[in-house]
Formats: C-alpha cells, structure tokens, sequence
C-alpha cells in the first residue's frame, strides 16, 4: 500500500515541478520521495527534520527505492524545521511538502513559514492524506488495520485551501489520486485499478492523496519583463525640393541687385 501511494505521489510531483523555473528550489521532509528530480533549477535541496544517524538512514533508503541516476538524486543537504526555515525572506522560488504539514506540531505555522521565504509568483506544492476519502472511511472501521495509513493528523482538503487563501495564495493545480481499498496483496491493488479511472470521473474530490500547486501572490507586486522591442528610428522629414528655373527668382543673395 504503501508504494502504491508512493508511486503516485512521485508522478504528480514530477508532472508539477518540471515547468517551475527558477533558482533556488527546498523540499521539506519525506526523502522517499524524489520531489526534485524533475526540476531543472540550479540550486536542489533536501531539508530533513533529524539529524545524525537517522539522516543517513534516510538517505540510504532513497538510494534503495528509486532507480534514476545519480544525477537526479537530491541529497540531503540541511536539517532544519519546517516553523523555522533557515531563510532569508522571499529568497525561494519553489517549496514543496510532501506531508509536511501532518507531521509538524504547528501545520499552520509551517505554511506560514513557506509562505515567508517564497519569492512573488512562487510556487508551493503540497502533498497530503485526504481525511474524506475511502481510506478515511477504512481507518474509521479498520482501527486495528496496521497497513493504512494515519489519518488522524491529516489536514483535509477543504481547510488547507482556506489557510492557502488567507496567506494570499491562488490555487493553480489540484489532482486527486488512489481510489483503491487499501490493502497489502499486490494482487488485489491491481485487480482494484479501475477504480483510479472511475474515482476521476465520479467522484474525484474523494481520493486517498491530493496533490497542490499553489501560487504566491502579493498585491500591487508586478514582475517587470525585459523590453525585446526595438525602438524604431524616427523617420526624416520630406522638405520640398525646389528647382531654378529661368525668369524665377533669385535664391541666393549675391543675385539681389544692390
């Protein structure tokens, strides 16, 4: 089950970042999930919540659940929390937090904190469990189940979007995913995926995981775009041309008579 969410969590983050340009690029937490591989900014990274030997851990296991080259493979590169990101204020061009927001104690202070150190016309994306959706329904019934996920810290769609909105971000993106039964037979998953397509169509705010892309906007802020126009030379004035003719008048003054 576990992988089933993984995989799709990896896809929508790939489809996300690729077109997301910029320079500096933060991914906060989970390093399962290669959320920057497909981002092509300069600057990369990883920011975890533990330190030591956990932190190497956890980069191992990267290495171990993802077959891309190294090349695309961020590491860890800092360890900070994510109500007190070590940056300077609007000096990231894209955050992204896959289930930041369930694991901290504060998720309100968190998106505040992403909302500070983006720059205007930043992006955030945020990956999270949807407490309305047939895993909530399975976790509600299967209180003992130890294949599903916890819900009881997620942060439902709905709220999420009004503290987006309260923060001054515009929703640009919104996907919904893993309709399927939880369950641990990989067999059985397989057997349930016609109901990713049927969930799409049917009832497509009820899936197990969503997936956001937000845009930071800030009010009387506009990005000035370099002018590619070329100014156009001014074009001469026409001054009619008068011939001398025989008996006209004389043009020049040494011809006047004294």
């Amino acid at each position: 089950m576990g992988h089933y969410l993984l995989d799709w969590e990896q896809q929508r983050c790939d489809e996300a970042v690729a077109d997301i340009f910029g320079y500096h690029a933060v991914q906060l937490g989970m390093p399962a999930l290669q959320g920057l591989r497909a981002n092509r900014m300069p600057q990369r990274w990883l920011a975890l919540d533990k330190v030591g030997e956990s932190a190497a851990a956890q980069a191992a296991n990267v290495a171990q659940a993802t077959d891309e080259s190294a090349s695309k493979h961020v590491p860890p590169a800092l360890v900070a929390d994510a109500t007190a990101l070590p940056f300077s204020e609007a000096s990231l061009d894209l955050v992204l937090m896959p289930h930041t927001l369930e694991t901290s104690h504060d998720p309100h202070a968190a998106l505040r904190e992403a909302a500070r150190v983006l720059v205007p016309e930043g992006r955030l994306v945020v990956c999270g469990l949807n407490t309305l959706s047939l895993l909530g329904l399975q976790r509600r019934v299967e209180r003992s189940a130890a294949h599903l996920p916890d819900l009881s810290l997620g942060l439902g769609y709905w709220r999420l979007r009004d503290w987006l909105q309260l923060l001054g971000f515009e929703i640009e993106a919104v996907q919904f995913g893993c309709y399927c039964p939880a369950t641990q037979n990989a067999r059985w998953l397989a057997r349930w995926q016609f109901m990713e397509k049927l969930g799409h169509r049917c009832w497509p705010a009820f899936g197990g995981v969503y997936c956001i892309v937000a845009v930071k906007r800030v009010q009387g802020m506009r990005l000035i775009s370099p002018s590619w126009r070329s100014k156009s030379a001014p074009s001469g004035v026409q001054m009619p041309v008068a011939n001398k003719r025989p008996g006209d008048a004389a043009w020049c003054s040494d011809e006047f008579p004294p």
